[in-house]
Formats: structure tokens, sequence, C-alpha cells
């Protein structure tokens, strides 16, 4: 009996070797993409929401700096700790929910970040100190900065591969209204009563945002289809004896020694059990997170490992950084060449959001258009790469756009043509990063919520970036870089990804 198990275990070991698992479509129950469009539509809402709330305090302070500057006897240079403390928190925190949020599930953190937020708001309304104000500025973007990044891989949950473009283009819609009518809201509210008005309106919505999530959003996140999760299971695993069954002792003792980064390959559910099934139920109702499950670094770098993740990351962060970089200078060029006061900066600065939201949405709408065509032609098979091809489109218009933008400032022009120049901007730019963004989800299964984690840390560190140095960069150059970089990986980046793999798979046999 033991010489048939022991024949029978580099059997079982090259099986596994040479099975792969789509850890996307891992059978599980309930599952959320076979949910009634209702109940998508209702998530949908919610976190698009969340999202929108939380790009909405970035910027909704703005138009009353000079007002908390009078109120609290503070300088400029104080004003902009407050400012720079939120885009850095908010854009590096992503990476401890994400972590989070794929072993303890969607809903918990949601409720926990919105938590954070509301007291935040409620705190920074009633404050009368500068430094009470950093403090929960820090504390307000730590609260909002979950739904930024866990709301796309809440979508990645309950749409298909062929679905995303769309959705995560009407989803990124959402957000984009934030940053467009955070000055006119601020700007509006403080005129009307004063500057702690604004910071009272987001406490609204935070409690908005937070009996959502509490009474009609219903978990999408299942263990099953988590890497996280499943190496959080393998150091469990591997520190019990496990439980002997005739078929499962032998998988339970290998899978113990499976990194994390080839469980997608290689497991098979058809075939091969779950880790669970080396462990009793009590124990697994029981399960609790060590420091080592936690630790958002080795998940930050294992995203980085691949060199399409680092290449395609640093686009999205120039992209994104550019646009931050462009509400900035564009504020001050209106308030010191054309006169403008915080209202009406607010009303042209609302152009380049009705940009974004139509590449949002027309750009999603493409990206899977173009994705469908492609793997028809391509036998039915696709891989994520092809999600770039939709991105060509925009790279035409967005360098000439920009030129057209700084030429226009620098003549004085019309403000009409300026606000023409906006809208492309916008246009072009967000269709461009909603297809980078699908592309970055698609390429990295049972991993979304922490490449997506990754991607608000690079976004937000070139976001603060961009903005302390925004007038000496020349923009138009840097984004054609920035599309270039694309351009790479549409080339390259299914090479790399193998190579990736091919070099994850040496780590496991050695």
């Amino acid at each position: 009996m033991a010489s048939s198990t022991t024949a029978s275990e580099p059997k079982t070991l090259h099986q596994k070797a040479n099975t792969a698992i789509d850890i996307e479509h891992v059978p599980v129950d309930d599952d959320p993409r076979q949910w009634s469009r209702a109940r998508k539509t209702t998530t949908l809402c919610i976190v698009s929401l969340a999202t929108m709330v939380s790009t909405l305090a970035s910027n909704i302070q703005n138009p009353s700096n000079s007002l908390i500057e009078e109120a609290l006897h503070v300088t400029s240079s104080q004003i902009s700790w407050t400012l720079a403390v939120f885009q850095i928190i908010q854009g590096n925190f992503p990476l401890l929910w994400s972590v989070a949020s794929e072993i303890k599930g969607r809903k918990p953190v949601y409720l926990v970040s919105s938590a954070l937020f509301v007291v935040g708001s409620a705190v920074l309304a009633l404050s009368k100190t500068i430094e009470v104000m950093i403090v929960m500025r820090a504390l307000q973007a730590a609260g909002s900065s979950a739904a930024i990044s866990i709301s796309a891989a809440t979508l990645a949950d309950i749409y298909d591969t062929h679905e995303r473009g769309t959705m995560m283009g009407i989803f990124y819609a959402a957000p984009l209204v934030g940053p467009a009518l955070g000055p006119i809201l601020g700007g509006s509210l403080s005129q009307a009563f004063n500057w702690r008005a604004s910071f009272y309106f987001l406490l609204i919505c935070g409690a908005v945002t937070f009996l959502s999530f509490l009474v009609l959003f219903k978990d999408t996140y299942r263990r099953e289809r988590s890497l996280t999760y499943r190496f959080a299971l393998q150091r469990l695993a591997s520190s019990q004896e496990p439980v002997q069954s005739p078929n499962e002792s032998i998988i339970a003792e290998q899978d113990s020694s499976v990194p994390v980064k080839d469980i997608e390959k290689q497991l098979q559910p058809s075939h091969v059990p779950d880790a669970t099934s080396a462990i009793s139920t009590p124990e697994l109702d029981n399960f609790r997170l060590s420091i080592q499950d936690i630790n958002p670094f080795p998940p930050y770098f294992r995203i980085l490992s691949r060199k399409n993740n680092a290449v395609i990351l640093t686009a999205n962060g120039l992209v994104f950084g550019f646009s931050y970089c462009l509400s900035y200078t564009c504020a001050r060029t209106l308030a010191n060449r054309y006169g403008y006061n915080a209202f009406s900066t607010g009303l042209v600065l609302l152009c380049l959001g009705v940009g974004s939201i139509a590449g949002s949405v027309i750009g999603g709408r493409w990206s899977d258009r173009v994705l469908a065509s492609m793997k028809a032609a391509n036998g039915g098979k696709c891989y994520p790469e092809m999600r770039l091809e939709s991105s060509k489109l925009a790279m035409l218009w967005l360098p000439p756009s920009v030129i057209s933008y700084a030429w226009v400032c620098e003549k004085h022009v019309n403000v009409a043509v300026i606000c023409i120049m906006l809208v492309l901007i916008g246009f072009t730019s967000i269709w461009m990063y909603s297809s980078t963004l699908a592309y970055l989800v698609d390429a990295n299964p049972g991993r979304s919520c922490t490449a997506v984690a990754t991607n608000s840390s690079f976004r937000g560190t070139l976001a603060f970036v961009s903005v302390m140095t925004a007038v000496p960069l020349q923009w138009a150059g840097i984004l054609i870089v920035m599309e270039l970089l694309v351009m790479l990986v549409l080339r390259k980046g299914e090479s790399w990804r193998r190579e990736s793999e091919e070099r994850e798979c040496g780590i496991q046999s050695n």
C-alpha cells in the first residue's frame, strides 16, 4: 500500500505541474457572475457612488483654502500639507485595504473604511487647529482610499472578462465626476455658508455611502477565487498534519509546498482538491490572519516583479499625474491670466470632467468591441494584451490636444477654446486609462484587487510629484513616452508574462 502511494506521488506532482486553473472561473456557491442584472447594477451603483465621494474629497477643499487660512491664522504652506498628506495616503493606503479584502471579503472593508471617512469628515468640520486638520485629512484619505482600489476588484468579481471594458468605463465615469464637481461644490458651499460646509457635505455623503454598503450591498468576494486567501490557507495547511484520507493526504502534503505565485497555473479543481480539504471545518471557520498574511508588501512586489505590470503601471501613473497637474495649472491660469474666481474656475474645469466621463464610457465600450473582434479572429482565444489595441485610436489625438491647449493658454485666446481643449484632453486621456486599467485587471487573475491597489499607489505618488513640479514639466513629450510604454506592453507583454511564469515555475522546482 505504501509503495503504491509512493509510486503515485511523482505522477501526481507531474499532473499538477502540467495542469492549469482558470482561477476566475473556479466553481463557487452563489456565483456573483450569475447574479441578476438588477443586483449587479445595484452593486455597480453603490461602488461608483463610494468612489465618486472618495475623489470628490480630494479637491473640494481647494476653493476654501484662503478662508481656512484666515479662520485658523495659518500660512499657505501649512494648508498645502493638508492636500499633500491626503494625496499620498489616498494613493498608498489601498495596499492595506486590498490585502484585507482578499481574505476577509469586500463588505467588511467597505464598512470599516466608510466609517473612518465619516469620522474624519466630522472632526474636520469641527476642527479649530491646522494640526487637527492635517491628521483628520489623513484619516479621511485612509477611509476614502478603499473604494478606489477595491471597487475595480468588486466589478471583476461580478463581471466576466468580455464585459469588463464596458463596465469599467461606466464605473470609472462616476469617480471622474468627483474632481469635476469638487471645485464647484466647494466654492458654492463656502460662499453660501463657510469653509466648514464642505466637510459637513462630505460627512453626509459618507453616511449615505456607509448605509448603502450596510443595507444594500451583498459581498462579491469568494475566497476560492482569491490567491491571497489560498496563500494564507497554505500557511495554515503546512503548519498542521493533514487529514489522512485515501486521496487527500498526498495532495495536502504536496500543496503545502506550492508557492502562491504558481497556484493559478498548477491547480485543477476537477482533479486536485482545494487546500481546504486538508483542514477540518471548525479550524477553517476559526481561521485568523497573521502578520504574514496581511503584510501588503509581498503582494505589491509580486505585482511589480512582472515586467508588463511595471511598465503599464508607470504609464497609468503618468497619465493620471497629468490629469491632476492639468487641473492644478488650469486653475492657476484662469485665476492669474483671466481673473476668474473659484466658482467660475470650477465651471471651466467641469469641461475636463465631461470629456473624461465621455472618454471613459465610450472608450470602455470600444475596448470590449476590439477585444471581441480580435478574439473572433484568433479562433475564440484571447490574451490580455488584446485589450490595449483599443488605446491606439486615442494615442493619435492626446499629444496634439495638449500642445493645442498650451498654445491657447499662452496666447490668451477666448476661454471657450480652452473649454474645447479640456474636453478633448479629458476624452483621450481617460479613453487610454480605461483600457490600461482593464488590462491590468485581466493580466492579474486572482490578484486584481492587489493590482489595482498597486496602480493606486503609482497614481497617487506620481500625481503628488506632478503637482509639486507642475511648471517645468513638458507634458506633451511625457505623454508620448507614456504611449510608447503602452505600445511596448502591447508588443512584448505576452512574452514577458510567460517569462515570469516560467521563472516562477523554476523557483518551485528548486
